[in-house]
């Protein structure tokens, strides 16, 4: 049988792991936004921090990493569980709640559902997606910044939380061009 598109496009993101804590903090927070779910309370809308990550692997929300401190090193699943919970918060379910659906989730399951929510997000082609991802390797990374506007950036020239620096960064230049 074959995977499902957007799964194929959500494994895509497979690639930019392993992460740091701070990594994969960011790489979440692009594709939720991506996907444009509204939060529905502040802890919704609370950008997951290393802080939070932390605090996740803790309560047993999130798989322990590889390493320990600052070389603790996260992974796919670990993307997968961090997207799942801030998909969950963006639906108005409690980190209890959330813990509780989550115990009895096989990856395959749990995979399926983050791709259904970001569905918008991993669409081929959109240009909504905060780095787009394809199965077939390019030397490039695309970022979007706004509708219309794209970096392209050469895969090996920057991070994933630095590219979203830069996508961050454009983005309040063009904030201030506006008011001016």
């Amino acid at each position: 049988m074959a995977a499902d598109p957007q799964v194929t496009l959500l494994r895509a993101h497979a690639r930019y792991a392993p992460w740091n804590a701070r990594g994969l903090a960011a790489h979440a927070t692009a594709l939720v936004d991506a996907a444009g779910l509204k939060p529905t309370n502040a802890s919704a809308r609370a950008v997951p921090s290393a802080r939070a990550i932390r605090f996740y692997v803790a309560t047993g929300l999130i798989d322990h990493p590889e390493g320990r401190g600052t070389a603790a090193t996260y992974h796919y699943r670990h993307l997968l569980q961090l997207l799942a919970i801030k998909i969950r918060q963006r639906e108005g379910q409690t980190l209890d709640a959330i813990k509780a659906e989550h115990g009895a989730v096989t990856g395959d399951l749990l995979e399926r559902r983050v791709a259904q929510s970001l569905a918008p997000a991993l669409q081929v082609g959109s240009d909504r997606a905060i780095i787009a991802a394809t199965d077939e390797p390019s030397p490039w990374q695309r970022v979007v910044v706004a509708d219309g506007i794209e970096l392209h950036v050469r895969g090996d020239a920057a991070s994933h939380g630095s590219l979203i620096a830069m996508r961050e960064a454009v983005r309040a230049a063009l904030g201030r061009a506006d008011d001016r």
